[in-house]
């Protein structure tokens, strides 16, 4: 039987938990605790793995008792400063780091220190213009942008509008996705009407409110392609709108969950554009190993995974 990952979790919030459920359960991990930023002490419900507040027991202390292989790190506060410290205490107790964060100068320099100290750092679903990022393992966001547009401007009829949402400009992925679809709706459909991108900020609330407005005053909305977060948002205004708009609008989302997959199911979402999991996490891991070995040279490393088109038909 193989030697199961032993895992650590930092972050207790609703993603924090629903992680610490998938790996509870996964026989090939050995969750063996998970820290929180605020004060407690209780294991995690229907198990025995320790929930610790940080300021209880220091990191050092804590690995100590508790040797993990890897660090799953979730940052509530998404500040550039504060994913720039992130990124250099993981730098002190972890051997390389894989990040997914919005490009900014102050994480462009977190990434640059920590490859002086010999941590690579690999950008992971969007990548980072830091030139020390040791790779980039994700999909061809020109591509899915295009897709993406592809879909609305086939199972669209006549002049309409189309909204983008990206969850925050600084989102390389987001951005070259809503770049590469509105290169193709320019050229295939310039019927369509492409609005300026709505940032949602990655809140499902923001979402909301825009969709429910959008509703309200544009009669001729066709189309809104969700190139960042927020769908649970933009399904719950659908749901509440009247049948006949609702059926007038093709929604397109990148990646899939619990609340996309009950959009595909319920025929509100036309497409959803997904990292395959396994596919993807298996080539970070790859890529985090290889960024560890000597090289003779600096080049980043590539690795390109192509994503997965997911319909009402196929989900």
């Amino acid at each position: 039987m193989a030697k199961k990952i032993r895992v650590g979790l930092i972050g207790y919030g609703k993603a924090g938990k629903a992680v610490a459920n998938i790996l509870g359960t996964d026989p090939r991990f050995d969750l063996r605790w998970i820290a929180r930023r605020s004060a407690g002490a209780e294991p995690h419900p229907d198990s025995d793995i320790p929930v610790i507040g940080i300021t209880q027991q220091p990191f050092a202390e804590l690995f100590d008792l508790h040797p993990v292989d890897a660090l799953v790190d979730f940052v509530d506060l998404l500040d550039p400063a504060n994913i720039a410290a992130r990124l250099a205490a993981l730098g002190r107790e972890c051997d390389a780091v894989a990040l997914i964060a919005a490009d900014h100068p102050l994480i462009s320099q977190a990434i640059e220190s920590l490859k002086r100290q010999g941590k690579p750092v690999v950008a992971y679903i969007t990548d980072q213009s830091a030139p020390g990022r040791a790779g980039f393992v994700g999909t061809d966001n020109w591509k899915l942008g295009r897709t993406a547009a592809w879909f609305i401007e086939q199972t669209t009829y006549g002049p309409g509008r189309v909204a983008v949402f990206i969850g925050n400009h600084r989102y390389q992925c987001q951005d070259i996705a809503d770049a590469s679809f509105r290169s193709y709706i320019r050229e295939h459909a310039p019927r369509l009407m492409v609005d300026d991108s709505r940032p949602t900020h990655e809140e499902p609330q923001v979402a909301y409110d825009i969709v429910k407005e959008l509703l309200a005053k544009q009669d001729d909305l066709c189309g809104i392609y969700i190139a960042g977060g927020g769908i649970s948002g933009v399904l719950r205004a659908l749901r509440e709108a009247p049948a006949a708009k609702r059926r007038a609008v093709r929604i397109v989302c990148r990646d899939i969950g619990p609340e996309t997959r009950n959009g595909l199911n319920e025929g509100l979402i036309t497409a959803a554009l997904c990292h395959p999991l396994e596919l993807t996490s298996a080539e970070l891991i790859a890529t985090m190993i290889a960024a560890l070995e000597p090289k003779d040279s600096p080049a980043i490393i590539q690795r390109i995974v192509p994503f997965e088109i997911i319909t009402p038909e196929s989900v």
